[in-house]
């Protein structure tokens, strides 16, 4: 009970908090309470390639943990994808592992063409599996929302974490802390808390393809430091920087939004700031537009 609870707050930091915030707990401890512990059925004769091109001789191996990711037909890509983030992520736990954790990436895309275009600009040669007829969603009937489409299985392939590392830091921490069974040192930065200038920024519309950029502030309202330790974003039309010095309190460290959308229509994405916070619950900007 106590890790459905904890997997309940770490994800739970996806959201703003408003007065939508219990309805949405109340759907993430049902999704929680459905999925955890469920054994993924993976397709018999699932096929992996390299850039979509070259057939590799890869089985889904026998490990004590795999990570699943699951990439549905619908949105944008690119958005949902952002393997430069995965790659990142794969890089750091194969140091922490000695490469004994595999990162298994099944795609039902609705253009081939715009994946391997993907994996070739980012250089991800890892094998992938083009799940064209989508055997892998109809025999497990993933959640519908992306952010529930990430797992971490164990060596009997039943879920042990739900919900995706590379959209939120907290559910990053807790993929490795459950691989590792240690929780991952934060170079003991004495603990503040913060607050932003705004929690929400509506861009309007914008042209595809053209930027807007804003800035916002993090105010230290805590009696130590702060320090901005990680930031990721549902979206990689969006990059942020951020200052990278400590903030004394009531001061404020600067975060800088930049959004160059890829496809037309509406969006509605979240950026997770996480910083030495004393409860460990990130700051979150929602960020909206229409794109035409």
């Amino acid at each position: 009970m106590k890790t459905i609870l904890l997997y309940i707050v770490l994800i739970a930091a996806f959201f703003s908090c408003n007065s939508e915030q219990k309805e949405k707990e109340q759907q993430i401890a049902q999704l929680v309470n459905e999925w955890q512990g469920k054994q993924i059925v993976f397709p018999k004769n699932a096929i992996f390639t390299r850039y979509l091109t070259d057939t590799t001789d890869f089985q889904i191996p026998q490990s004590d943990y795999k990570i699943l990711v699951y990439i549905d037909s619908t949105g944008c890509t690119s958005c949902k994808l952002q393997l430069h983030k995965w790659m990142k992520l794969i890089e750091y736990t194969d140091s922490m592992t000695q490469s004994k954790v595999p990162f298994l990436f099944f795609f039902h895309p609705k253009d081939s063409k715009e994946i391997r275009y993907l994996l070739k600009r980012d250089g991800f040669d890892r094998p992938v599996c083009i799940d064209k007829e989508d055997e892998l969603n109809k025999l497990n009937k993933f959640p519908a929302n992306i952010t529930f489409q990430t797992f971490l299985l164990d060596k009997d392939n039943k879920i042990t974490v739900l919900g995706n590392p590379i959209y939120n830091p907290a559910v990053k921490d807790l993929y490795l802390k459950q691989i590792t069974g240690k929780n991952i040192p934060n170079k003991n930065i004495p603990k503040t808390t913060a607050e932003t200038t705004q929690t929400e920024i509506n861009f309007g519309t914008i042209d595809k393809s053209k930027t807007k950029e804003t800035i916002i502030e993090i105010k230290n309202t805590g009696d130590n430091p702060l320090v901005i330790v990680d930031i990721s974003t549902t979206c990689d039309c969006t990059v942020v920087t951020y200052d990278k010095r400590p903030a004394k309190p009531k001061e404020s460290l600067r975060v800088g939004i930049k959004m160059t959308p890829k496809d037309t229509g509406f969006f509605d994405e979240i950026i997770t700031i996480k910083y030495n916070s004393m409860n460990n619950q990130p700051v979150k900007v929602k960020t909206k537009g229409n794109v035409q």
